[in-house]
């Protein structure tokens, strides 16, 4: 039988009144958790309740809440120095991770990598980058895709107008397509053709009517879109990507940000195409936590000299020493356990789909899974309200889950989430469905 908890405690209650007045109303808070500590997959807060957490700190704590190991190598680097800016000196640990992500990155061309402390930074670097390489003006995104929320990386969103209400003018030379995604094909397509028609769009449509493709300098994309709903492209949209980049000498760039490290059953989710990149994009799940991200780019593209790039806190020492232990971590299990559970997961909310007409897809690459949820499964319209009640009837029940999109409920936990805790997260799920079905009057 699953509780329901009596939260929000008093505690919890009392910062997050205390929040309202100094913290920006910016935030986009969907229930009142207050967190204490945690250890894996499970945290507390601060009146004491405990809660499965399948959100990890948005996709960033990969290894879990506070593994050992990475407090661990913090806490010795720590001890040996905290800061020392790599834009203007050196030190080992830099070295050592460059050297790590430039082994396993998706592109077989030897490969230089400039280091940040977010997302958004890591696709900053690559917008500006792309362009310096190429002196090509323009650059392609795609709608629904989110990268981040500073200017450059805004303007190369469009998964919500929120994110740019108010803030314009954005960067210019952005033109934004369809991605493939076919449970709402764009252009009113059956697969495989909706897949293929997306991609198209861009050579009969953009480079036919509105940019020379001569004046593209990149096209930025992300394997699965994260905030966008967590939509998987068919296997057929990743090659034609390739190959229309190939034949107009546009660089690709994929935005790992979300997807990367592990989270797929692969170290990055680019990998499930066959396609190589020639930027990548990566940050969250890099450091279980520490603030850290990436730019990995082809050697022949770094070209910008001395001074045309820089970040005074990108790759601080400790955040390197959580990553460097964090892609071991990965590397020797935590990847092939995200797979293996992964798969189960997706089994079972399929079964669990066929009891709950609210569901109106599932869908996802190891642990970064998502459910859509509709009014009707024959209309597919959306139901936002309803994805937030059952986000809300989660966190009741001791389970945090966040919504992506305009009504997907995405599941993202730490790559080394056991059995017993994601079977208890699917009793907790199924148990918020149900609860948010019935207010809805879907029981």
């Amino acid at each position: 039988m699953v509780q329901i908890l009596p939260v929000p405690g008093p505690k919890a209650r009392a910062y997050v009144e205390r929040d309202t007045l100094v913290i920006s109303p910016s935030y986009g808070r969907p229930y009142p958790f207050v967190m204490d500590h945690g250890r894996g997959s499970e945290v507390w807060d601060v009146d004491g309740y405990r809660f499965i957490d399948f959100t990890t700190g948005i996709a960033v704590c990969a290894t879990g809440h506070s593994h050992p190991e990475v407090v661990h190598a913090v806490q010795e680097q720590a001890t040996r120095f905290i800061h020392m800016s790599g834009t203007d000196f050196y030190y080992p640990l830099q070295v050592e991770l460059a050297e790590k992500l430039n082994e396993i990155a998706p592109i077989s061309e030897a490969c230089q990598v400039f280091l940040t402390n977010s997302g958004t930074e890591s696709i900053e670097a690559a917008l500006k980058l792309a362009r310096y390489a190429t002196r090509r003006p323009h650059v392609l995104a795609f709608v629904g895709g989110f990268h981040g929320r500073t200017y450059g990386s805004m303007s190369l969103s469009g998964s919500k107008a929120v994110h740019r209400a108010g803030c314009e003018p954005l960067v210019p030379a952005i033109t934004h397509v369809p991605y493939a995604y076919c449970y709402r094909c764009p252009i009113n397509l059956t697969y495989p053709t909706c897949a293929i028609e997306c991609v198209r769009t861009i050579e009969r449509t953009v480079f036919a009517r509105l940019t020379d493709p001569s004046q593209v300098a990149a096209i930025f994309v992300e394997p699965i879109q994260g905030e966008g709903g967590y939509v998987i492209p068919p296997r057929e949209f990743f090659p034609i990507l390739r190959e229309i980049c190939d034949k107009h000498g546009i660089l690709l760039v994929v935005d790992e940000v979300q997807s990367g490290f592990g989270r797929t059953g692969k170290m990055f989710a680019v990998e499930h195409s066959g396609v190589e990149p020639d930027i990548v994009a990566v940050a969250k799940g890099i450091a279980s936590g520490m603030p850290l991200g990436a730019m990995i780019a082809r050697k022949s593209l770094m070209t910008w000299p001395p001074g045309a790039h820089a970040n005074t806190f990108g790759g601080n020492p400790l955040a390197c020493a959580a990553a460097l232990t964090t892609i071991r971590l990965i590397q020797n299990g935590y990847m092939q356990n995200a797979a293996l559970m992964g798969d189960y997961i997706l089994a079972q909310l399929r079964k669990m789909a066929e009891h709950h007409r609210s569901v109106g897809d599932v869908r996802g690459k190891g642990l970064m899974i998502g459910l859509e949820i509709v009014e009707k499964r024959a209309t597919k319209a959306p139901a936002h309200d309803l994805r937030d009640a059952v986000v809300y009837e989660a966190f009741r029940r001791g389970l945090l889950v966040l919504g992506a999109g305009p009504n997907t409920l995405r599941l993202m936990p730490a790559l080394n989430v056991p059995k017993p805790i994601v079977d208890e997260m699917l009793e907790i799920l199924e148990a918020a469905l149900a609860a948010a079905e019935g207010q809805h009057g879907l029981a």
